[in-house]
């Protein structure tokens, strides 16, 4: 099947430029400067998709989800998240492994690859999840086949703290992929947590406080140093602070490159003014802090400080989330509208749209070697979105995610996802799902 996509305004590597692209099957074919040979494609081209001037960006891959399969499909599964993030322009997921049990070897890895390949609606790849004493594990996975391995610093839901020192020097030292680090100590947020326990009732502000910025920082400092010492490729996730973001940039210089971060949309959206409006519906770990960390990382994304913006999409039951702060759950459902989010934020002038499709598509590609995505060129995988100037507001009417809320509930957005090609195939179109699929693994080119 070749199907020509043209009229569009192509955001790729840096430019906006009008132009058309050629799918063949799976994978671009070529990409043509406007106006559209049309004559030139008489008799090759058997589906035309006009674009009449929306935006031609690759596909999103956002680099840390939680679908929540196995173990708490109550919550999210793998069918109705990737359906949600296929939606919002999404179109490859890496998943964390803190499910029920945790994902901690690899037939269990493969368990949910093969879940994947029944039900997702968009590529997927799954991070193998490090515990205490499963380092045989991690010296025996295929990076070629596996996105990286999760290293939870701080206890998160899932509980699959890694504390054991031997434990965190032997992954460092040893992981043939790159280590992906929650980076919380575990000590600072247990003492900070007993002064509030002791006090009684805890505000949902407080949160940012007993999760706390130093928390943060003296676990990434540590990550850095292991990191420093072996030579590991480390990726550090959801970074929540100025002084992370400043660590990272430094070791990233000091090490070429072998050290990268992320940064979460929320993030960028919110900060510790707004407990007292959102509550448990912006309670995510790490913690969102103050408006001065949320502006450093505006800036950090705005100045390819950082290395991949993603969701750290986190489902839960809104009668879950309404309980209070030592019951509700931390976590977000945002991997259906974190493209929106920051095509919004660029429209606000926090940094142009060639950024938004730098730091969501070609940056994770980059930083975690995916093979043939990421990029509108010539021979690559065909997954792409287009994107149409026309208001969205986020109701329950049009949330996707199986929990059935988001935090966004009521925003207006200036963009709208018209349609996702997935591998070639057109699986949402005016936006909406087609019923047609084509979701593959992501592989690695390490």
């Amino acid at each position: 099947m070749k199907t020509l996509i043209r009229n569009a305004v192509i955001v790729n590597e840096g430019r906006s430029v009008p132009g058309s692209v050629l799918i063949d099957g799976e994978v671009i074919r070529d990409v043509f400067a406007a106006p559209c040979p049309d004559a030139d494609l008489t008799g090759i081209v058997e589906k035309v998709v006009d674009a009449d001037g929306m935006l031609l960006i690759p596909g999103v891959i956002d680099d840390q989800v939680h679908f929540r399969e196995p173990g708490a499909t109550h919550k999210g599964d793998i069918a109705s998240e990737s359906a949600a993030a296929l939606l919002g322009g999404v179109t490859s997921f890496m998943d964390m492994p803190n499910n029920a049990p945790p994902v901690c070897t690899l037939d269990a890895l493969e368990a949910k690859y093969s879940r994947a390949a029944e039900v997702s609606s968009v590529n997927y790849s799954f991070y193998l999840g490090a515990v205490n004493g499963n380092t045989g594990e991690i010296r025996r996975a295929d990076p070629t086949r596996i996105c990286g391995v999760k290293v939870f610093m701080g206890s998160s839901t899932g509980n699959m703290l890694v504390d054991d020192t031997a434990t965190l020097e032997s992954i460092f030292r040893e992981s043939p992929m790159p280590v992906a680090t929650h980076c919380e100590k575990e000590e600072i947020i247990r003492a900070n947590l007993a002064a509030y326990i002791a006090g009684g009732n805890i505000p949902f502000s407080a949160h940012p406080i007993i999760r706390s910025r130093e928390a943060c920082m003296l676990s990434t400092s540590l990550a850095i140093a292991a990191a420093v010492k072996y030579g590991t490729r480390l990726h550090v996730l959801h970074v929540s602070t100025a002084e992370e973001l400043e660590m990272l940039s430094a070791a990233a210089n000091l090490t070429d490159g072998r050290i990268t971060s992320e940064v979460c949309v929320h993030y960028m959206w919110f900060d510790d003014t707004m407990y007292d409006t959102f509550g448990s519906r912006m309670k995510c770990n790490p913690a969102i802090k103050t408006l001065r960390d949320r502006m450093a990382i505006i800036d950090a994304v705005a100045s390819s400080r950082v290395n991949a913006v993603a969701t750290d999409h986190a489902p839960h039951l809104l009668s879950e989330k309404e309980a209070d702060y030592m019951h509700a759950p931390s976590g977000l459902p945002l991997v259906q509208h974190s493209l929106q989010m920051m095509m919004e934020l660029s429209e606000k002038g926090c940094f142009p749209r060639e950024q938004v499709v730098r730091m969501m598509c070609h940056a994770p590609a980059d930083c975690f070697d995916v093979s043939g995505r990421g990029y509108v060129r010539k021979g690559y995988q065909a997954d792409l979105v287009l994107l149409r100037r026309k208001k969205y507001t986020v109701s329950q009417d049009n949330i996707a995610y199986k929990c059935g809320w988001s935090p966004l509930e009521g925003t207006e957005f200036s963009w709208s996802v018209d349609s996702v090609f997935v591998n070639g195939t057109l699986s949402v179109r005016n936006g909406a799902e087609t019923g047609r699929v084509s979701a593959k693994r992501l592989k690695f080119d390490r």
